[in-house]
């Protein structure tokens, strides 16, 4: 068996802070015809929602640091846990972890940082209750307000995962750039067709 971690959000759109716009359902279209293509060695793994478990849905944007003074740690490590017991479990050939660039919780090479001393926490009160135009048009103006930037690094899961498992040789890793999906979804594409290609053992 071979099995892929994937983020929720790549596959259903909605998950995503703010709710999803077209790149959203962009991306959405490309990974799961990615995964009608699976062969039947293949298991798909998407693992619940960090932030939506922590704050539900919608959510403004955020950086890692504001979602660790949230207590988004706990949570992390109890999905990791989940995505280590069903590896120990199923004992795959191969795992393909993929994660969406510039998440605080599944960046897996940019996450988004930021000084969570600034941050207007009741704020995430108040964009639960926004519709989803005003929230479309209103959540960059929290990004620039609250310094929040691209930083190289893992978001909270990923850095917990890659600490995990970042050292087997039989795991890969893909990051999703949103914004330019190309890249991403060719590298995920030429891992999978490396592991159909590789002997069985």
């Amino acid at each position: 068996m071979k099995l892929l971690v994937i983020a929720p959000c790549l596959i259903t759109p909605f998950y995503v802070y703010r709710g999803p716009k077209e790149k959203e359902y962009r991306v959405s279209k490309e990974i799961r015809k990615i995964i009608s293509e699976l062969d039947e060695d293949w298991q798909v793994l998407a693992y619940p929602c960090p932030e939506f478990i922590l704050l539900k849905w919608p959510r403004p944007p955020m950086s890692r640091e504001v979602m660790a003074h949230l207590g988004m740690e706990k949570i992390v490590k109890d999905i990791a846990d989940f995505i280590g017991r069903v590896i120990a479990e199923e004992n795959p050939e191969e795992v393909v972890f993929v994660g969406v660039k510039g998440s605080p919780t599944c960046g897996v090479f940019v996450t988004t940082s930021s000084d969570p001393e600034i941050y207007d926490y009741p704020s995430i009160r108040r964009f639960f209750y926004l519709g989803k135009e005003e929230r479309i048009k209103g959540y960059r103006e929290i990004i620039e307000k609250f310094g929040l930037k691209p930083s190289p690094g893992s978001g909270l899961l990923f850095e917990e995962l890659l600490k995990r498992f970042g050292n087997l040789s039989n795991t890969y890793w893909i990051e999703i750039d949103k914004d330019n999906m190309k890249e991403g979804i060719e590298s995920l594409r030429k891992v999978i067709r490396e592991t159909r290609e590789k002997p069985k053992n």
